[in-house]
């Protein structure tokens, strides 16, 4: 019998940039063909020969302008998602404790704009998954595990 071949889990990485007032920084999707007109976190995929740490970095450098030494990084939050199809993703989450730079939108084809939210009280139209990411980093949670029941 032949074995059936499962591809590896996607790596997403994520900066969430709290300002010194404890607001987020989101971004509204558009174009991407993945949750247009919500807000979500920046963040990308990880590229062959780069660690977790300098992959957020770049994307972070990437989607906002904003540069941070990928050593600064702190790893607040993994997640491990499973699609209802059984795709998995397993997600990265920094926050960073300093970064240079003002975040500007460097993607407008793929984001129609940026903005600095109160944690507590994100837009009806954040997208449900980077809420919950947002809470549980805020609460000091390191992990979570999505679709495996």
């Amino acid at each position: 019998m032949e074995e059936e071949r499962v591809e590896g889990p996607v790596i997403d990485l994520c900066v969430v940039l709290f300002r010194g007032d404890g607001r987020v920084l989101l971004g509204e999707r558009q174009n991407t063909g993945f949750q247009d007109g919500r807000y979500a976190i920046p963040g990308g995929g990880l590229e062959p020969g780069e660690s977790v740490a300098q992959g957020a970095a770049r994307e972070l450098f990437e989607e906002v302008g904003v540069t941070v030494d990928p050593d600064t990084l702190h790893c607040a939050h993994v997640t491990h998602h499973r699609s209802a199809r059984g795709a998995t993703r397993i997600g990265f989450f920094f926050t960073a404790p300093r970064w240079e730079g003002t975040p500007v939108n460097r993607e407008p084809h793929l984001c129609s704009r940026l903005t600095w939210e109160d944690p507590d009280d994100l837009p009806e139209n954040t997208i449900p998954f980077a809420a919950d990411v947002i809470a549980r980093i805020r609460r000091g949670e390191p992990f979570s595990a999505h679709g495996w029941d």
